[in-house]
Parts: C-alpha cells; sequence; structure tokens
C-alpha cells in the first residue's frame, strides 16, 4: 500500500483529509509531533504549500500533500491571510486562550467599527502534491462568506466560529463534518486533488 504524509501535526486538517485518501488505497500518515517545524516563508498560500510538500516529499521519499490555507477579509485588505495561523503572535495569550481563540480576538478587535455589509471575507486554501519523482500539482479553492461580530459553534477549529457561509446561515464551527466536507476551501482542494489522484490510478 503506498503511503501519503500530509504534512501537518494539525489533527483538525487530518481529520478532514484522511479519510477519502483511504478509500482510494493509500496508506495515510500524518507527522510524528517531534518533526522539525518547516519554515513557510513564501508569498502566498500556493509558495507555502509548495515549501511543504516538497520538504516532505524529498525527506521522507514519499507522496507529501500540504496545505496553506487561512482567511481573507476585504476590510482589511486581505489580512490576515498567509498570516492567518500566526496572526496573533504579536499578542499575550489570556489565561486559558488558545492560540486559536487570541487570533480570533485579534480579528475581532480589528473589524469592531466595521458595520455588517462591510464584512466579507474568504477562506483560502492551495493544497500542493508532490511526488517523490518530483512531479507536483496544487489546488487553490475559496469558500465565501461574512465575518461575524462574535463566535458561533463548538465543532471546527481555527476561524471556523467567526466565518458565516450566508447560504446555509450556519458558521463553519456550526456544520457537522460531512456538510462543512461539502463547502469549505479545504474540501473542494482536496476534491480536486482526489480527482487528480484517481486519474493517475486509470
Amino acid at each position: 500500500m503506498e503511503k501519503v504524509v500530509i504534512a501537518t501535526k494539525n489533527k483538525g486538517k487530518l481529520a478532514e483529509l484522511e479519510a477519502p485518501l483511504k478509500e482510494l488505497g493509500f496508506a495515510v500518515e500524518t507527522l510524528p509531533s517531534d518533526y522539525p517545524e518547516i519554515a513557510e516563508n513564501g508569498a502566498s498560500f500556493e509558495e507555502n504549500a509548495l515549501i511543504k510538500a516538497r520538504f516532505v516529499a524529498k525527506d521522507l521519499n514519499c507522496i507529501a500533500i500540504a496545505d496553506d490555507s487561512g482567511i481573507a477579509v476585504d476590510a482589511l485588505g486581505g489580512e490576515p491571510g498567509i498570516y492567518s495561523a500566526r496572526y496573533a503572535n504579536d499578542y499575550v495569550l489570556l489565561e486559558g486562550e488558545t492560540k486559536d481563540e487570541a487570533n480570533n480576538r485579534k480579528l475581532l478587535e480589528k473589524m469592531k467599527d466595521v458595520p455588517e455589509e462591510k464584512r466579507s471575507c474568504a477562506f483560502h486554501c492551495a493544497m500542493a502534491v508532490v511526488f517523490p519523482d518530483g512531479k507536483e500539482l496544487v489546488a487553490h479553492k475559496t469558500w465565501e462568506g461574512r465575518l461575524l461580530f462574535a463566535g458561533r459553534g463548538q465543532n471546527g477549529f481555527g476561524y471556523d466560529p467567526l466565518f458565516l457561509d450566508e447560504e446555509l446561515n450556519m458558521t463553519g464551527a456550526e456544520m457537522e463534518k460531512s456538510v462543512k466536507m461539502q463547502r469549505s476551501h479545504r474540501a473542494k482542494a482536496l476534491a480536486a486533488v482526489i480527482e487528480a489522484f484517481r486519474s493517475l490510478k486509470r
């Protein structure tokens, strides 16, 4: 069984990506907890995804999948964008606060005076696949929505509680996993990647 390593330690991402790949017959693994951090110094979601996937594919001699994703808020000129995961690195964590919660707190503070009609935003996901022979592919997909004034829901991770899918009137954190996997930026990018894998197996 051919191995695919998902270049992340994020269990939320692994949960979203693992099942479709296993259905295609791949043995799916994630990076061990002590794997060195890979510097994401690209200027775009695509560059960062490729940096991670190339590193892991070469280091572990396997198929590697990496994604770089984040939220871009129109009123902030696209912030936090590629800095989504480390947006609040300049903040001191409150007692009991997680990094995700600090990122959400900073974003809400920066958007506190922006009216509802100007709170459009989109999740972005660039997903890169790098094969041991050097073959590469990248899929970039988006999920359009609106930023709320306060979080809703207990599911998901990252900025999901603040992101409203206006068509369903639900946040990413209110959706069941099966619903989110039909709507999200990462689900759309994964669908494109899975189709590419299916083409390789034909």
